[in-house]
């Protein structure tokens, strides 16, 4: 089976990320459609999701923001919050097939003011 060049750079960039993770860090997932934004948190040793935020989540969707900026703000400082009240600072940015640009240069900044390390 031949794999899409969206899915080849999806898998670099995983790869590379989960080759140099620890026990001390956990890998921060985002994916983007038109209209949404969502990001997890995961700890792959135990392959499990440690904090989730969306921009479909009933709280996020209640703020009315105008753009798709200013949800990513949202959902950013939403995932902060719940990482911090886990106790979660450091983690491994995982943008998969996305580039740093936009939406989620904006979330990556937004996390990095609310105080995730990465």
């Amino acid at each position: 089976m031949k794999l899409k060049a969206l899915d080849r750079r999806k898998f670099r960039t995983r790869n590379k990320l989960k080759k140099v993770s620890n026990s001390d860090r956990f890998r921060l997932t985002i994916s983007r459609s038109s209209k949404n934004i969502s990001a997890q948190i995961i700890d792959d040793i135990k392959n499990i999701t440690l904090a989730s935020a969306s921009s479909t989540q009933k709280e996020i969707k209640s703020l009315n923001k105008k753009n798709k900026t200013e949800l990513s703000v949202a959902v950013a400082e939403k995932l902060a919050k719940n990482a911090l009240e886990k106790k979660i600072k450091k983690i491994y940015f995982d943008r998969g097939f996305y580039s740093y640009h936009g939406r989620i240069k904006i979330f990556a900044e937004t996390l990095r003011k609310n105080g995730m390390d990465f």
